[in-house]
């Protein structure tokens, strides 16, 4: 009697796990693994644009091990040579970040095939920002001058909150016919994991801002007014991603499991977009 509950204890545990993986990801990406094996050379020159990325925290790196300049050291990645789209998004080591490569603005917007950018360790990110339920982040938050009249508050840790208020003096000069997409702003800080999952949100460390609600699509509303897989659809202009771009943040729009409105400032991603694409 009692090996039968065990069995099923661990049976109820196995479908919670999937079901946490399956709420992190839709069937958008499937359930193939993907390589994260990448040349040395190409992964030093990954955690070389991370260092670079965020030099008030970043020493360096040892080979794959990243060097804080509090004398911590971090690998940055494990033995396992692939991974499904779940756990590089559920359960990613830091090299993980750069498997997927983010589409840069200049390409073309069309149905992404991947989720480059939603991949966020927590050794990294709690470490430089904070947990936001201990004070650690609400301390560092500054108020942002926004486009329409009034501000929102942002991290000013990694210079995130004076590349927002660069972004927003570039939308401005664009004119009323893009202010109206970024304006009202639909939050920027909140201490909370993303909805419908358990992975901790960069709105939980003030590094996010989402943008005006009613030119917005975001996938789990979307699949939920379908029941079931719904196309990908965007309003946001290209001039708007271009200017938040410019300044290190990387469009929730470019992914698979798509959230429009979002804007996250992550400069590594841009970085290694940019060397990988020759600039």
């Amino acid at each position: 009697m009692k090996t039968a509950i065990a069995c099923l204890a661990l049976l109820a545990l196995a479908a919670a796990s999937v079901a946490l993986a399956q709420e992190e990801v839709s069937a958008r990406l499937g359930n193939n693994s993907v390589s994260t094996v990448r040349p040395a050379a190409q992964r030093s020159a990954e955690l070389d644009a991370l260092v670079a990325a965020y030099p008030d925290f970043l020493k360096g790196h040892d080979g794959d091990v990243l060097v804080w300049r509090d004398g911590t050291r971090t690998p940055t990645t494990d033995p396992k040579p692939t991974r499904t789209p779940a756990e590089l998004v559920g359960s990613p080591d830091i090299a993980d970040m750069f498997v997927w490569t983010y589409p840069l603005a200049r390409m073309p917007i069309a149905p992404p095939t991947n989720d480059a950018g939603r991949t966020r360790p927590d050794a990294l990110f709690l470490k430089m920002y904070g947990h936001c339920g201990t004070g650690q982040v609400s301390r560092n938050l500054v108020k942002v001058p926004w486009i329409g009249g009034g501000s929102v508050m942002f991290t000013r840790v990694n210079g995130a909150a004076t590349q927002l208020a660069a972004v927003a003096d570039d939308l401005r000069k664009l004119g009323p016919d893009f202010v109206r997409y970024a304006s009202p702003s639909a939050g920027t800080y909140n201490c909370r994991v993303i909805a419908g999952t358990s992975l901790r949100s960069m709105h939980s460390y003030g590094a996010a801002i989402d943008l005006n609600l009613q030119y917005s699509a975001y996938w789990q509303w979307a699949d939920k007014a379908a029941h079931g897989i719904a196309p990908y659809r965007n309003q946001m202009p290209i001039e708007v991603i271009q200017a938040f771009e410019r300044h290190g943040f990387i469009w929730g729009g470019r992914w698979a499991d798509f959230d429009t409105m979002h804007f996250e400032y992550r400069p590594e991603m841009i970085a290694v977009a940019e060397a990988r694409a020759g600039r």
